[in-house]
């Protein structure tokens, strides 16, 4: 798979506030395995929506990992004003994924529900693959995406689940 879009939890819906949390770094540890066999494969961009929590401990191990493989990361944003009421160190968060190979704003801002179906579309056919952090239990605004994405037979998600991240705990 030549783009993968990376999405999943915000760090609020996992319960951690706070960015020394020990569950991040063995999320991490998921994320880092998860990337490498994607570069391994081939996979030339990493798509985000620059959204905290998952999607930026994501790109924080993208990044590290841009030391060893050549790959690219596109930053494609709903909105413009995206992040600007957040405080200073969500700022920070948002410079990095600024900083991409690649950055696109879908809208200048609100106008109606019908964006996130439209954005969620454009993200799917800019895209070959999906890796998400969701669980069906725990249900969130993502399960509109994850839906999406299966009603397309050619489109391949692999999910990060709680289920396997407690494996990784008890190895």
């Amino acid at each position: 798979m030549h783009t993968i879009l990376i999405t999943g939890y915000k760090s609020f819906e996992l319960g951690i506030f706070q960015d020394k949390d020990k569950r991040i770094e063995i999320i991490k540890t998921a994320i880092r395995k998860d990337l490498q066999a994607y570069l391994e494969e081939g996979t030339e961009w990493f798509i985000f929506t620059g959204n905290l929590g998952f999607e930026f401990w994501a790109l924080e191990v993208a990044l590290e990992l841009q030391k060893d493989y050549e790959f690219r990361i596109a930053s494609v944003f709903l909105f413009q004003n995206q992040g600007e009421n957040w405080n200073a160190a969500n700022q920070e968060k948002l410079v990095k994924f600024k900083g991409a190979d690649f950055l696109k704003y879908c809208y200048e801002q609100y106008q109606g529900p019908w964006q996130f179906r439209q954005y969620n579309q454009f993200l799917l056919d800019n895209s070959d693959g999906a890796y998400i952090f969701y669980d069906s239990e725990q249900k969130t605004n993502l399960h509109y995406l994850v839906e999406e994405t299966q009603k397309r037979r050619e489109y391949s998600v692999h999910f990060l689940t709680f289920d396997r991240l407690n494996e990784l705990l008890e190895d």
